[in-house]
């Protein structure tokens, strides 16, 4: 497999879960403004949507869209643990989990980084995403991830759209409960290795 990334987006997701899963795969760097990977290879044949995170598989095809790409991983190693059996009432709590966090966190996160967005959308998007959470701070009490105490595909992803925070200047701290989390998330080594074959610790 080839997962086609760019450094710290939501493929950031895809690449933790192949490394926890312990999967073969290649990285191929995504320059997503001149739509080029790093060996010049036109990434718009990739994924004629441009954007990331694209998984080629050895079959030759590529899937798209990271809730998908993160339950393929999981399924190619059910005993990686990292997405509960399929059909059973746990995973549709793990799909559950994944659409919110794209709608109600990744979605709104990532027009902050659009700089032609107005102060004042800017203001209300960070209600939205206070509101909401306020309500991930109360899920996460007394859980270490969350599916309850086991990692997931579902952590991947959320710590990845929360670590945005960081580069759009929205602070945690009112979050005591998600700021521990991340924590705890990102002391994880596979978490930790990801990053820095991104370039995104030293």
């Amino acid at each position: 497999m080839k997962l086609y990334y760019s450094a710290g987006a939501c493929s950031l997701a895809p690449h933790i879960a192949l490394l926890e899963a312990g999967l073969p795969f290649e990285l191929e760097k995504v320059d997503l403004k001149a739509k080029v990977t790093e060996t010049g290879a036109d990434f718009i044949a990739v994924n004629s949507k441009g954007y990331v995170p694209a998984l080629a598989l050895d079959n030759g095809q590529v899937l798209t869209e990271g809730a998908a790409v993160l339950q393929y991983i999981a399924d190619q190693k059910p005993e990686s643990a990292l997405a509960p059996a399929a059909g059973t009432l746990a995973r549709y709590q793990l799909q559950e989990w994944l659409t919110f966090i794209s709608s109600e966190i990744h979605k709104p996160m990532a027009t902050m980084f659009n700089p032609a967005q107005s102060a004042d959308w800017k203001a209300a998007v960070s209600v939205s995403l206070s509101k909401r959470l306020d309500w991930l701070s109360v899920q996460l009490h007394g859980k270490d991830y969350v599916l309850d105490n086991h990692f997931s595909v579902a952590d991947a992803y959320l710590f990845t759209v929360l670590s945005w925070t960081n580069v759009v200047g929205f602070s945690l701290a009112a979050w005591p409960q998600v700021q521990a989390y991340m924590a705890r998330v990102a002391a994880r080594p596979h978490v930790a290795a990801a990053m820095k074959q991104e370039g995104l610790l030293g």
